[in-house]
C-alpha cells in the first residue's frame, strides 16, 4: 500500500513532534495540560478555538451539533476539551497532543451520529469539531466540487444550484447532515438508483493521517482511498475535504406521494411494491414511509364505541398509513405512462404529481416548501429528538402475513413516536460490485429497512419495543450475516474494547454486518495505516491485535 507525504504538508515542526513522541502517555492528563500542549505546539492562534468547561460558551458549542437528544443529558460524558479548527495545521496539533497525552479524540461533522460516537466517549476525550472548515468550490465546467469536511449537504446542494440548474450530487436527503460522515459511510439519497451512492461519486480526498501527514488520493494510495469511501473514514484519519463528481439532472423533475391506509389496500400494494420498485427505470425512485396514525386524523386518541355500546380503547382508533413517496427525473406525463404500465395497482394520477426544479425537489425532501428560498438549505439547525434506530436489508419479498405482523408491532406505539422507512434498490445500485467500495449491499438487495423510535419518556420501554421489532424481522431479512447500514450505526450489534485490545473476532460481530467480506480488507488497511489504533471508537475498524 502506497503512503507518502503529500507536498501540501508545510508545518515541519509538527511532523517532528509526531516522530519524536509515541502515543503512550499519562492517562490522568488534565484539561489544562492538554490546552498548554495545544497552545505550545501550534503555529497559529489556536487558543481562540479551544473550549473547556471553564468557557462560558462551552455548553452551547457542544450542544449545537448534537442532533440525537438521547446524548444530550446531564449524565452524558462530555469532552475535556473542544477544538473547532479554522486551519488544517490545528488538526495536526490536536492529533499530536492527544497522542502525547494518551487522550482519545472524536471527530464531529454534522452531528447526525445515531449513537453519538462523534461527540461522546466513555473515556476522557477531545472533541475535534470540524464546523469551521466548510468551504465549497464548485466547477460547473468540469462538473466537480471540492467540499471541506465541515460542510452540510444543504450547503453543498445550495452551492451547486448557484452555479448550475442541471447538476446535482447523489448525497442524502436531510439538509443538515454533514457531508464527511455521510460520504465516508456510503451515503444515499433520491439519485441512488440513477447514480449510486455518494461514496461512488468521489474522485479525490484529503486527510490527515495518524502521523500528521496531509495526504491526497495519490499519496495515500488506492487502498486507503478505497477504505474511506464507505468504510468509515474516522477509523483511518481526519478527512479535510472531498472532491465530488457532480451528475446531470434535468431542469424539471416530478415528485409525487400516494398515501394508503390498511383499509385502503396498503398491505397488498406494499407487497407488490417489493418486487416492482427495484425493477423500475433508473430515473424513478419510489420509497415507503409507514407510520401509525389516528383514524380520525386528530392529534389525540379518541374512544370508539363497541357493538354493545361500551367504550373501546385508543388502539381501536389507530391504523397504519403507507405513503408511497417518489421522484422522477423528468416530466409527469412520461412518469404517469410508465407507472400505469409498471405499477398500475398504485393508481398514480396527475393530481398526485408536482413538477418542480431539481433544487425545489431537494427542498421538498428536506421538509421545506417548494416555494421556500434555497437559502434555507444553509440553516444548520436540525430537527432534534431523542431516538434509537436500527436498519436491515431485504433480499426476498416479505409475505403479506409478515407485513401484518409488522403493522401489529407498529400499532403498539402512538402516532408520532416511530418512523419506518423502506428504500428501494436496483438500478445503478445493482450494477456496482460489492467490493468496489466497502459498502457491500448491492445486487440482490430489494430494499433497505430503517426503523426508529423516540426515546423520550420511558427510554427502557422504547428500547424494548424497537428491539422486539428487530427480533420479529429476523426471518424476513438478510442472514449469514444479517446486514446493517453503517451510517445507521447500532451499538446493539457489538462494540470494541476502548480501554484495551479489540480482537478481530470480537469486531467481526458488528463489522461483518456492516461490510460483509469487505471487513477483512478494512482491517488489513487499518493495520497498515494506524497499527496502534489511535483513531478509534466503539465501532471503529480495529487493526489486527
Amino acid at each position: 500500500m502506497k503512503v507518502q507525504v503529500c507536498s501540501m504538508v508545510s508545518v515541519s515542526f509538527v511532523l517532528l513532534f509526531f516522530i519524536t513522541f509515541s502515543s503512550a502517555a499519562n492517562p490522568n492528563t488534565s484539561p489544562q495540560d492538554l490546552v498548554k500542549c495545544l497552545i505550545r505546539s501550534s503555529s497559529t492562534s489556536i487558543s481562540k478555538v479551544i473550549y473547556t468547561s471553564q468557557n462560558s460558551t462551552y455548553t452551547s458549542v457542544l450542544k449545537f451539533s448534537i442532533n440525537n437528544l438521547r446524548f444530550d443529558t446531564p449524565s452524558t460524558p462530555k469532552p475535556i476539551v473542544i477544538v473547532k479548527p479554522v486551519d488544517e495545521t490545528q488538526i495536526q496539533t490536536v492529533i499530536y497532543c492527544c497522542k502525547k497525552h494518551g487522550i482519545q479524540m472524536r471527530i464531529r461533522g454534522g452531528g447526525h451520529d445515531y449513537e453519538g460516537l462523534s461527540y461522546v466517549a466513555q473515556v476522557p476525550f477531545v472533541l475535534l469539531d470540524m464546523i469551521n472548515l466548510r468551504s465549497i468550490n464548485v466547477d460547473p465546467v468540469k462538473a466537480t466540487a471540492w467540499v471541506e469536511a465541515g460542510a452540510t449537504l444543504g450547503e453543498v446542494y445550495y452551492n451547486i444550484a448557484q452555479k448550475s440548474n442541471t447538476l446535482g450530487f447523489p448525497g442524502g436527503i436531510w439538509s443538515t447532515v454533514g457531508v464527511s460522515g455521510l460520504v465516508s459511510g456510503g451515503g444515499y439519497g433520491t439519485l441512488r438508483r440513477k447514480y449510486g451512492l455518494a461514496a461512488d461519486n468521489v474522485l479525490d480526498a484529503r486527510l490527515v493521517d495518524v502521523n500528521g501527514r496531509i495526504l491526497d488520493r495519490k499519496s495515500m494510495g488506492e487502498d486507503l482511498f478505497w477504505a474511506i469511501r464507505g468504510g468509515g473514514a474516522s477509523s483511518f484519519g481526519v478527512i479535510l475535504s472531498w472532491k465530488l463528481k457532480l451528475v446531470n439532472v434535468p431542469k424539471i423533475v416530478t415528485v409525487f406521494q400516494v398515501p394508503r391506509t390498511l383499509e385502503q389496500n396498503a398491505t397488498e400494494l406494499l407487497h407488490r411494491w417489493q418486487t416492482v420498485a427495484p425493477r423500475l427505470p433508473k430515473d424513478v425512485e419510489l420509497r415507503i414511509a409507514a407510520n401509525t396514525i389516528w383514524k380520525n386524523s386528530r392529534t389525540e386518541p379518541q374512544k370508539t364505541v363497541q357493538d354493545d355500546g361500551s367504550a373501546g380503547s385508543a388502539k381501536d382508533n389507530k391504523t397504519i398509513s403507507v405513503n408511497f413517496i417518489g421522484q422522477y427525473l423528468g416530466r409527469k406525463e412520461r412518469l404517469l405512462s410508465m407507472m400505469n404500465q409498471k405499477f398500475p395497482e398504485l393508481g398514480l394520477v396527475a393530481e398526485a404529481c408536482t413538477e418542480v426544479t431539481y433544487i425545489q425537489s431537494v427542498l421538498l425532501f428536506s421538509l421545506f416548501s417548494a416555494d421556500d428560498s434555497p437559502t434555507g438549505l444553509l440553516n444548520r439547525d436540525a430537527y432534534k429528538l431523542p431516538f434509537k434506530a436500527k436498519s436491515d436489508f431485504v433480499d426476498k419479498p416479505i409475505s403479506k402475513e409478515g407485513l401484518d405482523g409488522i403493522w401489529k408491532i407498529l400499532l403498539q406505539q402512538d402516532p408520532g413516536r416511530t418512523n419506518f422507512l423502506l428504500t428501494s434498490y436496483g438500478g445503478k445500485m445493482a450494477e456496482i460490485s460489492e467490493s468496489a467500495i466497502p459498502f457491500p449491499h448491492r445486487a440482490g438487495t430489494l430494499y433497505m429497512m430503517y426503523m426508529r423510535v423516540r426515546t423520550d419518556g420511558d427510554t427502557s420501554d422504547s428500547m424494548k419495543w424497537i428491539r422486539g421489532l428487530y427480533k420479529y424481522l429476523t426471518p424476513y431479512v438478510t442472514n449469514s450475516p444479517r446486514s446493517a447500514y453503517v451510517n445507521y450505526n447500532d451499538l446493539d450489534l457489538g462494540v470494541n474494547n476502548l480501554q484495551g485490545t479489540t480482537s478481530y473476532k470480537q469486531a467481526s460481530k458488528w463489522g461483518k454486518k456492516y461490510f460483509k467480506n469487505n471487513f477483512d480488507r478494512l482491517v488489513i488497511i487499518k493495520s497498515i495505516v494506524d497499527p496502534d489504533n489511535f483513531f478509534r471508537h466503539e465501532q471503529s475498524i480495529p487493526p489486527f491485535s
